[in-house]
């Protein structure tokens, strides 16, 4: 049987989601904190207000979804990806993939 390394995309997957979620988490806190503010009913009233905070919160909505769907994706792709391969499915991997 032949001997296991890391697989080079595990890792790069790994990696990708200890980036991105601080990033997310970083962005929802952008748009959460201005929306809260937004709510206290002190900084804007009006049709006009009422219109804006519509658009705010269908795109506050579709920020926080997109950004769960990418994570979503991201731990998806890790459980479906074998930790540890052959050296020459990693070597396969690493060229397919760009990876060092």
């Amino acid at each position: 049987m032949a001997a296991l390394v890391p697989n080079p995309l595990y890792l790069a997957l790994g990696e990708a989601l200890r980036t991105a979620e601080p990033l997310v988490g970083e962005i929802e806190k952008a748009v959460e904190g201005p929306y809260l503010h937004f709510h206290n009913g002190t900084v804007w009233t009006g049709p006009a207000a009422r219109r804006f905070d519509q658009e705010f919160a269908q795109n506050r909505s579709r920020v926080r979804g997109s950004a769960e769907r990418i994570l979503s994706e991201l731990r998806q792709a890790l459980a479906r990806t074998p930790p540890e391969v052959t050296e020459e499915e990693a070597r396969s991997i690493r060229d397919r993939y760009d990876l060092p």
